[in-house]
């Protein structure tokens, strides 16, 4: 494309991300329908990339509601748009899922049972709220026990929790689901009236961060 015609095409997008964000601004309003952090959260993410940081607990039904919907949300998000799911602790019994989800991250193994906890908890009705428990059903899954406590018990999925752990302070985690969106700004159902608007709130939010 040559110098004149990018200017005008740079100048038609800057015109068009100026009314996106006022439209945005408009329908969405701070303090409403989501909050602006006090201080910014740094985020892990390369430059020109938006970080989406989806807060939620395993035994949480609401967090169960929604996994398919995001799940499917994912699939379609922008490009430049790095979604990351953050397990919370409002309590210390809540630690067991954080190691789980860490140590299935560590051996490549959400894909295959991420929305497999979810089911076993919700529809099986298992706890999966112990050590033990959980070590019976990844076993039970197919995954080599000794090889998963030994990732369970890592160094490096107790820095992920510790990281978690740090986030969820520092974005004000009141409830889950709940999106932390830039290291900017956070929004959750009971915010925004719903997760399906939330995710809207989360796409404007997206938007206005470019």
């Amino acid at each position: 494309m040559k110098r004149r015609h990018f200017s005008s095409a740079l100048l038609a997008t800057s015109a068009w991300l100026s009314q996106s964000t006022a439209w945005a601004q408009a329908l969405f309003k701070a303090g409403k329908d989501y909050f602006p952090l006090d201080r910014p959260v740094a985020t892990d993410v390369d430059k020109g990339k938006i970080e989406l940081i989806e807060f939620f607990w395993y035994s949480c039904p609401h967090c169960n509601a929604f996994e398919p919907t995001f799940a499917q949300w994912i699939k379609t998000a922008p490009k430049d748009v790095v979604v990351r799911r953050v397990p919370v602790a409002f309590r210390d019994d809540f630690a067991p899922q954080q190691r789980l989800y860490y140590a299935l991250e560590a051996m490549g193994l959400l894909e295959k049972l991420h929305a497999k906890v979810f089911a076993a908890i919700h529809v099986d009705k298992q706890a999966l709220n112990t050590e033990t428990a959980i070590a019976d059903w990844v076993t039970k899954n197919g995954v080599d026990k000794i090889k998963f406590m030994e990732t369970y018990k890592s160094f490096g999925v107790a820095s992920k929790i510790k990281r978690a752990v740090q986030l969820q302070n520092d974005y004000k985690v009141e409830g889950v689901p709940s999106f932390g969106i830039a290291g900017r700004f956070y929004t959750d159902g009971s915010i925004a009236g719903s997760m399906e608007r939330a995710i809207k709130v989360a796409e404007s939010l997206i938007a206005q961060s470019r």
